[in-house]
């Protein structure tokens, strides 16, 4: 798709923003959600940005950016009928970008979700050495990972957009020269598909997922906590202080991790008197999904019961990671200017588990020359009709 960059004014050094919509929709119209695609218009590091519309005729849309393969906003038709943005993000690409706020809000992560260990794994006997930003582990990719990047995009239609992600060998020292395409498609049936795959020159290892931070309240002011969670899993990893996992796989019966029917999040979320509540100061716990890969078995259900929206995620992942907003704390101001506190959103990030490259008894993350990394997952959208 050509696009027409007028109006360049310089911010920084390989930052620029420009005047001017870089978007499928007519600069002056806003979208569903209330975006301006113009505010997203832009370039970082020499690769233009920009705001892509997906719509269904249900009333649904998906806004998506190429930085960072980000989804902006996601309306949701609640039991009413009334259309809700159910994910947290910002009104314009620069507040995005790490100078201004170091979010993951979203984003399409890589080259590995979540965190290894020390940021150190070894393959083929070479000991990779990785940048560690968070708690002396490699978390979501190092500093500059995939959500602070900008993916090459096209929009085929009104319903897909192709994101691709050239990472050329040493990109946060991760080997390797890795082609990576993230497809993301709103369905006439309201569901919200995300196909990932990635091809290296050079053994490496892959694990990319969806960092979006969901509130089926529609409205970031009312915590999550109230909303009700099911996760298809009978065991889970536990962590250590630094959120490391520490190689266990444990039973969820008898504890606060056990949503094998659906629980009201908040009912257990503060027994701190139980360790992994905190180390994790909350949830921030892969769980071992028993859905054996099948992406139409379910792995997850949200659903609030003020919206009547539910959330249920289909996977061909062996993990999920829940993550329940504890660290948003009310410095970070989204959409319509509205303040992030403490877990007004949830994150639903399907994966291979958390270091498996340090765990070799564990589904591997792997890649090789000559092999084509695929995951897949869905966010079907419903209502409960109550």
């Amino acid at each position: 798709m050509k696009r027409m960059l007028p109006h360049v004014a310089a911010l920084g050094a390989g930052l620029m923003i420009i005047a001017g919509s870089c978007s499928r929709q007519n600069e002056a119209t806003l979208t569903e959600s209330g975006l301006d695609p113009a505010k997203f218009a832009g370039e970082y590091n020499g690769k233009p940005t920009a705001l892509y519309t997906l719509a269904n005729s249900n009333g649904m849309e998906a806004c998506i950016t190429n930085f960072g393969g980000r989804i902006v906003s996601l309306m949701v038709p609640d039991r009413d009928g009334q259309p809700r943005d159910v994910v947290l993000g910002f009104d314009s690409i620069a507040a995005y970008f790490p100078e201004n706020n170091q979010t993951d809000f979203s984003a399409a992560i890589g080259r590995y979700a979540n965190r290894i260990n020390q940021g150190r794994f070894v393959i083929d006997g070479d000991t990779i050495q990785l940048p560690t930003n968070n708690f002396g582990h490699c978390l979501h990719g190092g500093p500059t990972g995939w959500q602070y990047q900008v993916y090459d995009a096209e929009q085929p239609n009104d319903s897909t957009v192709v994101l691709t992600m050239h990472s050329p060998d040493g990109d946060n020292n991760f080997p390797g020269n890795v082609t990576a395409k993230v497809t993301y498609t709103l369905t006439s049936d309201n569901r919200l598909d995300i196909a990932y795959e990635a091809v290296t020159d050079k053994p490496t290892v892959i694990n990319m997922t969806n960092h979006a931070y969901f509130n089926l309240n529609g409205d970031p002011l009312q915590s999550i906590t109230d909303n009700e969670l099911y996760v298809n899993a009978s065991t889970y990893t536990p962590v250590d202080s630094t959120y490391m996992t520490t190689g266990e796989i444990l039973p969820v019966a008898g504890t606060p991790m056990d949503f094998t029917s659906l629980r009201v999040i908040g009912e257990r979320i503060n027994e701190t008197d139980f360790e992994q509540i905190r180390n994790g100061n909350g949830y921030d716990h892969n769980w071992v999904l028993d859905t054996k890969n099948d992406i139409n078995v379910p792995a997850a259900t949200l659903q609030s019961p003020s919206t009547g929206i539910v959330l249920d995620v289909y996977t061909d992942e062996p993990g999920i990671q829940v993550y329940s907003g504890n660290f948003l704390d009310g410095t970070v101001t989204g959409k319509n200017n509205k303040v992030y506190n403490q877990r007004t959103g949830i994150c639903l990030e399907t994966q291979h588990y958390p270091d498996s490259p340090n765990k070799p008894e564990w589904p591997s993350t792997v890649l090789r020359p000559g092999e084509t990394y695929k995951s897949h997952t869905v966010f079907a959208f419903s209502t409960d009709k109550k």
